[in-house]
């Protein structure tokens, strides 16, 4: 019984997160800029290419307080942001 109960034999072995994962901003301190970006696609009936200086400003925001790292996404034409945040109808 005692074998059954040693937790010892196994080590945690932390990984990191998936690509395309990232920290939630608990703190909202990149909160306004995530509302602009969200009423702006409101605004647009959902066209996210016309929210792009929105999607950047948000981006950096989370870049800036260590939220997401750097990408190379910022200055594509093809990225989408829309499908990181939930988006309510």
């Amino acid at each position: 019984m005692s074998t059954a109960m040693n937790f010892g034999t196994k080590s945690f072995q932390p990984r990191p997160p998936d690509k395309g994962s990232f920290p939630l901003d608990h703190f909202g301190e990149c909160k306004a800029f995530k509302e602009k970006f969200l009423k702006c696609l409101r605004d647009n009936n959902f066209e996210n290419t016309l929210c792009r200086n929105e999607s950047k400003e948000y981006l950096e925001c989370r870049m800036e307080r260590y939220l997401q790292i750097p990408s190379m996404f910022l200055n594509s034409s093809a990225y989408c942001l829309s499908a990181f945040i939930k988006l309510d109808k």
